[in-house]
């Protein structure tokens, strides 16, 4: 919508779509928050699980002869 647009749509219906626009604003600021809430968790969540050792063989038994 460009500026000639805006000046062809009254006051109220400018403050409407302005509100609509604020809340939906909100929303999407809440949902971005709480996305990043879960990434972040997940990737504390992989830190704190031990891992292979560094060097460590896939699937050898322990105590098995190499």
């Amino acid at each position: 919508m460009d500026h000639s647009e805006l000046a062809l749509i009254g006051d109220a219906e400018l403050v409407e779509e302005l509100t609509l626009l604020t809340t939906q604003t909100a929303r999407m600021r809440a949902r971005m928050t709480d996305i990043m809430t879960e990434l972040e968790r997940r990737r504390c969540a992989k830190a704190s699980r031990p891992g292979p050792r560094p060097g460590a063989r896939q699937g050898a038994r322990p105590g098995a002869r190499h």
